[in-house]
């Protein structure tokens, strides 16, 4: 578990959290750094695990650029496709709305999710996802990593057919006041409620934003 100034995040591989790192020393004081801050020579030997997300025309959220090891492990280039598409039936609408909540409010947020082969082998992987502004202010486009959790020598072979969400958090790195037992997963809350995870998103979000106002 990794413990940072003003919060505790639960990631567990070194990939993720060195960009998260790398997210919160640019930003400094600001909610959320600009895409032209974001410097490649920075950070080269985790680029094959990082993609940045914009919204297109119509509200989709396509992969801008994605490292060589994430097309790799879904055996095609990923430019342009849409973000939701990785992950399986009946979770597209909901990660897209997720990944659309870390724009609007500026807040990053960590899955967990796990991988399913064209020929069954799993695997666990960590994604996180961070807000980017552009130089006119607008929160427009996310940057990101998805690295398994362990290493399989299959993944390097046997493309990915999709991801199904197990876990997601979001790390209220702007406010101190939360404490570690109050940040509840998303997937626990759409268990206690019976209510869809992009909702649930939603709901965490406000009770976030109403905590850091107190």
């Amino acid at each position: 578990m990794l413990r940072n100034g003003t919060g505790w995040c639960e990631m567990r591989v070194q990939t993720t959290i060195e960009i998260f790192d790398y997210w919160n020393r640019i930003r400094g004081a600001a909610d959320a750094p600009l895409k032209s801050q974001v410097e490649p020579s920075a950070v080269p030997h985790l680029l094959q695990s990082l993609f940045i997300l914009e919204t297109r025309h119509g509200g989709d959220i396509v992969f801008r650029l994605a490292g060589t090891r994430i097309c790799d492990f879904f055996g095609r280039d990923l430019r342009g496709e849409r973000f939701s598409s990785l992950w399986a039936h009946g979770q597209h609408a909901d990660v897209e709305r997720t990944a659309m909540g870390v724009m609007d409010h500026t807040l990053p947020a960590l899955f967990n999710a796990t991988g399913y082969s064209t020929v069954g082998h799993q695997a666990s992987f960590e994604i996180i996802m961070m807000p980017l502004r552009s130089a006119d202010g607008a929160c427009d486009r996310l940057l990101g990593a998805i690295a398994p959790k362990a290493a399989a020598s299959w993944l390097e072979i046997v493309p990915l057919e999709f991801l199904a969400l197990d876990r997601s958090r979001l790390l209220p790195e702007k406010s101190s006041k939360a404490a570690p037992a109050e940040l509840r997963s998303i997937n626990d809350v759409v268990a206690a409620k019976g209510i869809g995870f992009g909702q649930a998103m939603r709901r965490m979000v406000s009770q976030l934003l109403s905590a850091e106002a107190r």
